[in-house]
């Protein structure tokens, strides 16, 4: 393991599990200190033992979409490691399945807010607290449901669809001090997901050219590539990290 982010530091949002726990492990292990971030505290409490404690990293309960949260978590960033060096927007909602015509508008805001709105208004903030002045990376976790249509979950990836397209307009607008990318994820195995497989893994997994569903850890690595030097003229891009099953038509 290479030590691409020492003296870096991380906020990730939805890390108390899942993908965003993945991706802070990837990036403590890599020499990063981390602010992770979720609802929870307990939760957190216990990513933060796993990702080797307070040294490295330091947990900051909320919801994405509060705005003292988001500032809180800045300002607390920069006062215990020195600065606000990488984001990742991981934190995402998806509480309504079905179709358009059905749905519910107060949902669908909600959705927005936290998909879309939130990974905004996050970025916005480390680029004033420090990204601006001393340049950054950026990494939106997405989803290939933002990519051509999914039934029931429709609105979901509409948000992921917006997601990225901030992604690209604040790639050109930030550039060259700060590099915005994305990475769009087909099924995971999370909590997030288990609806997606659970039961009928190997029925899911079978469409996959590589037949087998996502691990945490890959998009962990996706995402330490597009936020390390590795990555350094690499900006607007959305990597797909789908196992190929775009490829065949179906997931």
């Amino acid at each position: 393991m290479t030590r691409r982010f020492e003296g870096r530091t991380a906020i990730v949002t939805g890390a108390s599990r899942g993908i965003g726990l993945a991706i802070a492990r990837r990036l403590v292990d890599e020499g990063a200190q981390v602010v992770v971030t979720a609802r929870k505290q307990e939760a957190l409490d216990k990513a933060v033992a796993m990702l080797g404690g307070p040294e490295h990293a330091l947990a900051v309960a909320g919801k994405a979409d509060d705005p003292g949260h988001q500032a809180e978590t800045v300002e607390r960033a920069v006062e215990a490691f020195g600065g606000v060096d990488l984001l990742v927007n991981n934190a995402g909602i998806n509480p309504v399945h079905g179709p358009l015509v059905d749905l519910d508008f107060a949902a669908a805001r909600k959705i927005i807010e936290v998909n879309c709105l939130a990974a905004l208004s996050w970025v916005q903030r480390a680029h004033r607290a420090w990204m601006g002045e001393h340049g950054g990376a950026v990494v939106n976790v997405s989803s290939v449901v933002g990519l051509r249509p999914a039934p029931g979950m429709g609105i979901y990836g509409a948000s992921k669809a917006m997601l990225n397209h901030l992604t690209q307009e604040l790639a050109v607008e930030l550039g060259p001090a700060v590099r915005v990318n994305a990475v769009a994820p087909a099924v995971v195995k999370t909590q997030f997901a288990a609806s997606l497989y659970e039961g009928r893994e190997e029925e899911a997994a079978a469409a996959y050219p590589l037949k087998r569903l996502g691990l945490p850890s890959d998009i962990g690595g996706v995402v330490a590539f597009l936020l390390s030097p590795d990555a350094a003229w690499l900006t607007g891009q959305l990597i797909v990290a789908d196992g190929g099953v775009m490829l065949t038509g179906a997931g």
